[in-house]
C-alpha cells in the first residue's frame, strides 16, 4: 500500500449537522461518524474470509448482532467510538469503504490502541491505509491529546506491517502464538509511535 504522505494543508476537522460530530478529511478520505445505514456493508465485508483474515473478527456477522452491536457502540463515549471511512467519489460524491477508530483508551496514561479494515477489496494496495492511518495518529495526537498510540498485527500479515510503518509506527515487540487461526497458533506484533515521533515525522514531511 504506496502511501501518498497528507501534507498539513490537507488535513481539516468540519463540524457535521446540529450534533456537533467530528468529520476527518483529506483530499482523498473522510472519516465520519457511523451510521445505521452502514451496517448492510459491514455485514458483507465481514462476512468475508479474506477481508476478516487478519482482523480481531473471526466470525462472519449477523445483521441482527450488528444492529445490537451498534447499539451498544452508541452508548460509549464519543471518542472511543468507531468511525466509517468514506473514499472521495468525485463532485461532492463519497464511497463508504472501511472503518477505523481509537479504543482501550487510557487517559491517565494517554494512550490508546488504533485499528482500520479497508472492507472494499478492490482498493487494496492502493495506499488507503496508510492515509487513514496517518489520519487517525493525527487526531489522536492533536485532538485527543494522546502519548502513545499502538496496534496489533499478524506476523504473517506482512501488506499491514507496511502500511503501518510507512505511517510511522516502529516495531516494539513479538507475542509469540498469541492467536489460534486456521488451525495453527500465529505470532502478533506490537507496534507503536509517540507523539514526539509523529512530530517530528510530520515536520520533516513539512519541509
Amino acid at each position: 500500500m504506496g502511501p501518498r504522505p497528507i501534507p498539513p494543508r490537507a488535513f481539516g476537522r468540519h463540524r457535521l449537522g446540529s450534533g456537533g460530530d467530528i468529520m476527518m478529511q483529506t483530499t482523498r478520505i473522510r472519516l465520519r461518524p457511523l451510521e445505521r445505514e452502514d451496517l448492510p456493508r459491514y455485514v458483507a465485508w465481514f462476512s468475508d474470509p479474506e477481508v476478516r483474515q487478519y482482523l480481531a473478527r473471526y466470525l462472519p456477522l449477523s445483521m441482527v448482532g450488528e444492529e445490537k452491536w451498534f447499539e451498544e457502540m452508541l452508548t460509549r463515549p464519543e471518542d472511543e467510538r468507531p468511525l466509517a471511512v468514506d473514499l472521495h467519489a468525485g463532485e461532492g460524491a463519497w464511497r463508504h469503504i472501511g472503518g477505523a477508530g481509537h479504543h482501550n483508551i487510557d487517559w491517565r496514561n494517554h494512550s490508546a490502541e488504533v485499528g482500520i479494515a479497508i472492507g472494499e477489496k478492490s482498493l487494496w494496495n492502493q495506499g488507503l491505509g496508510t492515509e487513514v492511518m496517518e489520519t487517525l495518529l493525527r487526531h489522536g495526537f492533536e485532538t485527543l491529546n494522546l502519548h502513545r498510540i499502538f496496534l496489533r498485527v499478524f506476523a504473517a500479515n506482512r501488506r499491514a506491517q507496511r502500511t503501518y510503518e510507512k505511517a510511522g509506527f516502529v516495531l516494539e515487540g513479538r507475542m509469540r502464538q498469541a492467536e489460534f487461526r486456521e488451525g495453527a497458533y500465529q505470532d502478533v506484533l506490537l507496534y507503536s509511535v509517540l507523539r514526539d515521533e509523529w512530530r517530528s515525522r510530520a515536520a520533516a514531511k513539512a519541509r
